[in-house]
């Protein structure tokens, strides 16, 4: 795909990104850690430019979440990118200590069904 000044386009309207997601993550399908799609990703500093192993998509997740913390559902749904390879690219980052990642809480202490079917009938009753 060319533009008609001659520049590559690395997105085709009707096909899709160019560089498909196995190109991104070098060829890895599957990623060390195991992330939750409501993991935050929050940046720890700036990506380094031009740094060997980081790529485009791995500065604009350290971007994105620069400001603030974000879900990887919502880094792979920003980056137009499967959550597989966002969790490769995630790996690479945390490797680099350039992302810091939260995982959610696991709330074990839930009250017992009978609270909520009272909170239920309480409210049917108004």
């Amino acid at each position: 795909m060319t533009t008609s000044d001659a520049e590559p386009r690395w997105v085709d309207d009707e096909a899709g990104p160019v560089v498909r997601p196995y190109a991104m993550t070098r060829g890895r399908a599957t990623a060390k850690n195991r992330f939750n799609v409501i993991s935050l990703v929050a940046a720890t500093r700036a990506a380094p430019p031009a740094e060997v192993g980081i790529g485009p998509e791995h500065i604009r997740i350290v971007g994105l979440c620069q400001e603030r913390p974000l879900a990887m559902a919502e880094v792979a749904a920003h980056l137009s990118l499967p959550l597989g390879t966002v969790r490769v690219l995630l790996d690479d980052l945390l490797a680099r200590q350039l992302v810091r990642i939260t995982e959610p809480e696991q709330h074990s202490n839930l009250p017992d069904n009978r609270v909520f079917e009272a909170l239920l009938n309480g409210l049917r009753a108004l």
